[in-house]
């Protein structure tokens, strides 16, 4: 697809769009190739499917762009959409979905060392606020009442996660395998709590304002869906216990209260009080769920890259080194239970 036929064909699709001038690729992203358009008009983000063959369900840009044109007026923060082109009328022949580029800062290291320690605190409780604001939204209300299955999301995410793990691995790995059979056999209760979650929910998914701790828009809903709250919460809590160091940094090791950061259990109080919780049950399981899951897409992330379909193919090799560091994360909450 030369600039010129992209040019013409958002030219048709985007009332606004005149002149497309430049288009350049985001070197950060695994799933979804993702790139910035600079247009007479103004300046773009278009997000697309990756070439190859993919796995089943995965790459969804047509869910991301249905989630972020539901929740425009919710006081959930997300970039305007503008444009959603099917595979088969797409000038490339990949779905992909066009949005309002979003100027603003991305913190790619939590214990956000460029920041003085109350802005620090401030990141995380919008963070916080935001996630609670999320798990709010009335999903009828916005018309995604249909987005999710329905019953048990824990049971359903962990077969769909055992499957792909699977599917992407020629050797399974022994501890993963451990994790699996362990959550099924933790498997809470369906409690009916149903939520939007967003599925991806950490820092680096976020654009914050260019002067203030306030977010500017929730990027990266490919994994959005209907399912239980504790999901995103589990999954930014990840965090407090990853290593800060490598490509995947977390808050281990790191001395928090100097820092100005807020603990794990302080984390999980903000969150159940702005959310009306008296408590929250079976942490260790949505924990370990949390890793596990995780553990699985990096694993498909590195079985792209071994294939040539990965968007970044170095950081994806090293994604996947880091999926039996994660189940080992995974297997010391089993042993052990969460630190708070």
């Amino acid at each position: 697809m030369t600039l010129a036929d992209l040019d013409s064909y958002l030219s048709g699709a985007i009332g606004e769009f005149a002149h497309l001038r430049t288009v350049t690729k985001f070197g950060t992203g695994q799933s979804n190739p993702t790139y910035k358009l600079e247009a007479d008009s103004g300046t773009y983000v278009l997000r697309s499917k990756p070439p190859g063959k993919l796995l089943p369900s995965a790459h969804a840009v047509d869910r991301e762009y249905r989630v972020m044109q539901a929740l425009a007026n919710t006081g959930v923060p997300v970039p305007q959409v503008l444009h959603l082109a099917h595979g088969a009328a797409s000038p490339n022949g990949r779905a992909f979905f066009v949005m309002r580029y979003l100027p603003g800062r991305i913190f790619w290291d939590p214990a956000l060392p460029e920041l003085a320690a109350d802005e620090r605190a401030a990141i995380y409780d919008v963070m916080n606020a935001a996630l609670a604001a999320l798990h709010d939204v009335d999903v009828a209300a916005v018309g995604l009442a249909d987005y999710g299955k329905p019953g048990n999301y824990f049971a359903r995410q962990l077969d769909r996660w055992h499957l792909q793990y699977l599917a992407s691995v020629s050797t399974p790995d022994p501890a993963m395998v451990a994790i699996i059979d362990w959550l099924g056999g933790q498997m809470p209760a369906d409690d009916g709590q149903v939520a939007l979650v967003h599925g991806d929910w950490r820092l680096d998914n976020m654009i914050f304002l260019p002067d203030a701790p306030q977010i500017a828009g929730v990027l990266d809903w490919e994994l959005s869906t209907l399912g239980h709250p504790m999901a995103d919460l589990a999954y930014q809590c990840m965090q407090w216990r990853l290593p800060n160091q490598g490509d995947m940094r977390g808050l281990g090791g790191v001395d928090r209260a100097i820092l100005g950061l807020p603990t794990e259990a302080e984390y999980i109080a903000a969150y159940a009080r702005r959310r009306g919780l008296d408590t929250v049950e079976d942490w260790p399981f949505y924990l370990v769920f949390a890793f596990f899951r995780l553990a699985a897409i990096l694993a498909g992330v590195a079985s792209r890259a071994a294939a040539g379909n990965a968007s970044n193919p170095d950081m994806a090799r090293k994604y996947g080194a880091a999926v039996p560091v994660l189940a080992g994360l995974a297997i010391g909450v089993i042993r052990e239970g969460p630190d708070g």
